[in-house]
């Protein structure tokens, strides 16, 4: 789903998408994105800051409460300040206009190979363990229904946290640079700030506090690391 108030640069999205074999809706402003996103359950959001009424940042926030559909922000403002805080909102990625197309398209491709539709979680303490998880006490990371369990209850968070927990939690006590989770997590190709993994893993200390057992640590000067008593 494309949401962009600018209808030439909303139809040249649309034109390039459609040539790679991609089905498009066009919205135009961001009332009618959030009705849009209930009704049509887009694979991707391809999402305007700058809209009329209700702006981008408001449309990722309202859906971000009812779903983790991997959203891409698309902004003239380069600022680092609007970058952390279209990711805080949950934002998978974020370009800056005016962008190259292929290079739209080719990190609309990197999104949706990193996301995975996962079923709806169950209530569960002992979930089914098939595929890529990672056990410690009160923690369950399943990276092949893209769930979480901690504490006896269903962690929801988006699809690049849960692979930064994983990857983390799948190598204890190991120290990656940030550097080395962005090539790990969002691959080379893309072209960001360093502050996205600072971000996602705010994000996750909110959701997943430090238990007797584990800890997501920060190596000051270094990077993160998932430690292990």
């Amino acid at each position: 789903m494309i949401v962009d108030d600018d209808e030439n640069i909303a139809e040249l999205i649309s034109l390039y998408l459609t040539k790679e074999c991609y089905d498009t809706k066009i919205v135009y402003n961001g009332e009618d994105a959030i009705a849009a996103a209930a009704s049509y359950h887009p694979d991707l959001i391809l999402l305007d800051l700058m809209l009329p009424g209700v702006d981008g940042y408001e449309v990722c926030r309202t859906v971000r409460k009812d779903s983790q559909v991997p959203i891409i922000m698309l902004s003239a403002k380069g600022e680092i300040f609007d970058k952390v805080l279209g990711l805080e909102l949950g934002a998978d990625d974020y370009i800056i206009k005016p962008f190259d197309t292929k290079e739209m398209v080719a990190r609309v491709r990197a999104v949706l190979r990193r996301y995975k539709q996962a079923p709806e979680p169950v209530q569960t303490q002992e979930p089914e363990q098939i595929g890529d998880y990672v056990q410690y006490p009160d923690l369950i990371i399943n990276q092949t229904n893209y769930s979480v369990i901690y504490m006896g209850n269903v962690v929801e968070m988006p699809p690049k946290e849960l692979e930064l927990f994983y990857f983390l939690a799948s190598h204890p006590n190991q120290v990656f640079t940030r550097e080395q989770l962005l090539d790990h997590i969002w691959g080379y190709e893309y072209i960001g700030d360093t502050r996205t993994v600072d971000v996602h893993i705010k994000r996750l200390r909110e959701k997943i506090k430090d238990h007797p057992s584990w800890s997501l640590s920060t190596v000051w000067g270094v990077g993160y690391k998932f430690a292990v008593n």
